[in-house]
């Protein structure tokens, strides 16, 4: 299979005007007393496509840090280009541990219409931290969230009800996930009300564990391997998937679901 995208060389020069805002490869601006060249490169043309999905789904406004939505789409594509998304996969989950347990600090972004599905709390492993998540392992029995890409997979009913299984892509930072059984799942401990009463959210042994009132519309949204990332503060976590090169083979699309229904980089 050809490792480009399908649509590269389909975008035409006024639309890369249009959509981007950038001068073009090789253009020239004249003013009266001087010329200035511009040369866009592939990285600001996928800044740029991060920018418009950021802004157009006010994702700032529910306080998602930008250089995080660009890392964890930095890994969708890098994903995407692996074949490890289902068909047509556009949904993404972003869960930032940099922000409190008070914070509402996941979100399910719909990439292909620029739309904001959820911003909710999540809940963080008890080994991790109180308030803030400071540690994070991958060691069964370490009661601490792990950071990195998943893959949100298939659908079970356990001990804490209706449940959803994730599968950890980092080696050496989350793989052993399926082994500690960190799931999504829904626990009382993550409301408004435990906040109040804690100062914080309650926390699970491990797992992104959300709200009763929206495990329902979590799972049914992201269910069948759809791309989900963790961020958290640790200068020791590397990803495979946010290897830049994925910019190489990034051409601003026609539109958006050209980009997310192409089927390989």
């Amino acid at each position: 299979m050809r490792k480009h995208f399908w649509w590269i060389g389909c975008v035409s020069l006024m639309l890369l005007i249009s959509i981007v805002g950038f001068t073009p490869v090789n253009a020239t601006k004249n003013s009266d007393n001087f010329k200035t060249t511009h040369t866009v490169t592939a990285k600001e043309l996928f800044a740029q496509y991060v920018s418009t999905i950021y802004q157009t789904a006010r994702l700032q406004e529910t306080g998602m840090d930008m250089g995080v939505f660009q890392k964890a789409l930095t890994g969708y594509f890098n994903i995407k280009s692996a074949n490890n998304l289902a068909q047509n996969s556009s949904v993404i989950t972003v869960v930032d541990f940099s922000k409190s347990s008070r914070e509402k600090r996941m979100w399910i972004v719909d990439l292909l219409n620029k739309h904001l599905l959820l911003n909710t709390w999540v809940a963080h492993g008890q080994g991790s931290g109180d308030d803030m998540a400071t540690s994070f392992s991958d060691n069964n029995e370490s009661h601490q969230s792990s950071l990195g890409f998943y893959l949100a997979d298939d659908i079970y009913v356990g001990k804490h009800g209706r449940s959803l299984r994730l599968d950890g892509l980092d080696q050496g930072f989350n793989t052993n996930a399926r082994s500690r059984g960190v799931v999504v799942h829904a626990a009382e401990y993550v409301s408004e009300s435990a906040i109040a009463q804690m100062g914080r959210l309650g926390r699970s042994f491990g797992c992104p564990a959300v709200s009763p009132q929206v495990i329902d519309q979590v799972i049914n949204t992201i269910k069948g391997k759809s791309v989900f990332f963790i961020n958290g503060n640790n200068p020791s976590y590397t990803s495979k998937y946010l290897n830049d090169s994925v910019f190489a083979n990034f051409t601003m699309p026609a539109d958006s679901t050209s980009m997310i229904n192409s089927p390989t980089l």
